[in-house]
């Protein structure tokens, strides 16, 4: 078992809230890490937003993940716990897509009960797929791996369609087929949130989406009640885009842009971010001399 996914199941079994930042590609990653945060979530909405420009409704393809986890994956050393959707298929499909990732260097692959095409969690108008379709993916996944150290999350977005209960349910069962951490998606009241982990022995990952439909409790609260991971999977990228707003917005208004830290990154800075000074070392070892 790799160090990055002992780290990773440890931090699930300890369930501290660990809180969980998505990243949309490498150097989002790498920021993640350089501030301190002990592991990053390659978001599929994110993916499908930042790289295709469209809206996070199944059109993320397997390859698309993969090579964005290969790549964050060589950016970072922390562990990587990778959004595969529905597994892009049926359970022949999610067995692929799970060597795939593993093999990209994902520590845990995430999937998901909802029928193709898949949409955001915090959407309206989801349906699932029935419980044994589901159960059948899960024991797939399990099966794929060929290091016994990767995690398999499963969540469930049973909770918009057939109610809170149904939902925890749903989420027994899939520990039953072997996944390690569990995720019931776009819960809606803070009561249901706090009394989850009561509910459930696995670890739990609680997604809080800015604007979305779950409540945001404090990280504290969220430790107190037992979740391992608290998920946010995309503000980075909503910041990212309110941050190119205000300075593109600049630059149209005034014809001109200044390095201004509090608008946008001193070059300096975006230079270490991407490791420059290790580069320009390499590039003089292997000089001719």
């Amino acid at each position: 078992m790799s160090d990055s996914r002992k780290t990773l199941r440890a931090l699930a079994e300890a369930r501290r809230a660990v809180l969980l930042p998505g990243a949309f590609n490498a150097l989002s990653a790498r920021l993640i890490e350089d501030l301190g945060f002990e592991a990053v979530y390659i978001t599929g909405a994110g993916v499908t937003n930042m790289s295709l420009g469209l809206p996070d409704q199944g059109f993320m393809g397997l390859a698309e993940i993969v090579e964005h986890t290969q790549r964050i994956r060589d950016a970072v050393r922390i562990p990587l716990i990778v959004d595969a959707d529905t597994g892009f298929g049926n359970a022949v499909n999610v067995y692929h897509a799970v060597r795939q990732l593993e093999r990209a260097g994902a520590d845990c692959v995430q999937l998901e009960d909802q029928t193709s095409p898949k949409r955001c969690g915090h959407f309206n108008g989801k349906d699932v797929v029935d419980t044994e379709e589901m159960l059948g993916k899960i024991r797939a996944a399990v099966d794929a791996r060929r290091d016994s150290g990767l995690l398999v999350m499963a969540r469930t977005d049973a909770a918009a369609v057939h109610g809170f209960d149904a939902a925890v349910e749903r989420a027994a069962g899939f520990a039953e087929a072997g996944a390690d951490i569990l995720f019931v998606e776009a819960l809606t009241e803070a009561d249901q949130v706090r009394a989850l982990p009561g509910l459930l022995d696995k670890p739990l990952l609680m997604n809080l989406v800015l604007g979305g439909k779950t409540p945001v409790l404090p990280r504290e609260e969220l430790a107190t009640a037992g979740y391992g991971f608290v998920l946010y999977a995309n503000a980075a990228l909503q910041a990212a885009v309110a941050g190119m707003t205000r300075a593109l917005t600049q630059l149209r208004e005034r014809g001109e842009l200044a390095e201004d830290p509090a608008l946008v990154a001193p070059f300096a800075e975006r230079q270490r971010l991407v490791n420059k000074p290790a580069w320009d070392e390499l590039e003089q070892r292997y000089a001719s001399h």
